[in-house]
């Protein structure tokens, strides 16, 4: 049988923790996930970032993840800001992953709220690889309360596409010949691992869409991008090779920033 993955998503994975979080302490209260909120820094002192944002935020008000959260009030005033609670949010992650691993360890976890599953050998427990999504789908929301997106695909980077597909709580997939339907349409900048610098290269080079990019020629992807830019030429055509990593690989790097409490206007300041 050919090879099946399921890329797995919490949908707004903080601020879906979160709302349940609020929701047992006080039944009565308004589900954040139903109105313009985030989680994500302090309103007095507008430090940090926006680590999620609700389905209307984004829609309504155009915030984003990782904007500061002072942009974010400008955008939305009335915004709702809830402080991140990250001891609830590994031990949500850990239910998440835990029932995964019930199904197969074939499992490779690659951040707090989303992993791939390997379904090839499991897929004798379900008519369809449809059917075994629909089941996670269905067992997380009635046991754990919160939704997920599941991509289906022959390798993960597809995977990792269809799962960003239409959101929440939805299956999608994504198989190599449903590529130059579904995804050489959509803009470069929805392509997985095509950064802010290197769409600025591609629309440089006038490669707008993911078929665009498919069609390039990768020598001239190299010679502007290097190895990158080989990279995002194969994923642009539905290319990756790479192994499902069960055990976890030793981190390359660790970041650290901080978010400043207002805007500095001179060089002198910054310095």
């Amino acid at each position: 049988m050919e090879r099946i993955i399921f890329h797995i998503d919490v949908n707004s994975a903080y601020l879906s923790w979160s709302a349940l979080k609020l929701l047992k302490e006080n039944p009565d209260s308004v589900d954040i996930r139903t109105i313009p909120s985030i989680v994500g820094g302090n309103r007095e002192t507008r430090h940090g970032i926006v680590l999620a944002k609700s389905l209307s935020a984004k829609k309504m008000y155009h915030i984003q993840t990782a904007e500061p959260v002072a942009n974010a009030l400008k955008k939305c005033p009335s915004l709702v800001i809830v402080p991140p609670d990250h001891q609830l949010y590994s031990q949500y992650s850990k239910k998440f992953i835990g029932f995964l691993k019930t199904l197969t360890p074939e499992i490779e976890q690659v951040s707090i709220d989303e992993c791939y599953l390997d379904y090839t050998r499991i897929s004798d427990r379900f008519p369809s690889p449809e059917a075994g999504a629909a089941y996670i789908r269905e067992y997380i929301l009635e046991h754990f309360g919160f939704t997920v997106n599941v991509g289906i695909s022959s390798n993960k980077v597809l995977a990792k596409m269809a799962s960003d597909f239409e959101k929440p709580n939805k299956t999608h997939t994504l198989f190599p010949y449903e590529i130059r339907e579904k995804m050489w349409r959509l803009p470069i900048s929805n392509l997985f691992m095509a950064g802010h610098a290197s769409v600025a290269v591609l629309k440089k080079l006038e490669i707008n869409t993911i078929g665009d990019l498919a069609q390039a020629d990768p020598q001239i992807l190299s010679l502007h991008l290097k190895s990158h830019g080989k990279m995002l030429w194969e994923y642009a055509n539905g290319i990756d090779n790479s192994p499902l990593e069960s055990e976890p690989a030793q981190a390359k790097g660790i970041g650290n920033s901080n978010t400043l409490s207002h805007d500095l206007q001179t060089a002198q300041e910054a310095y």
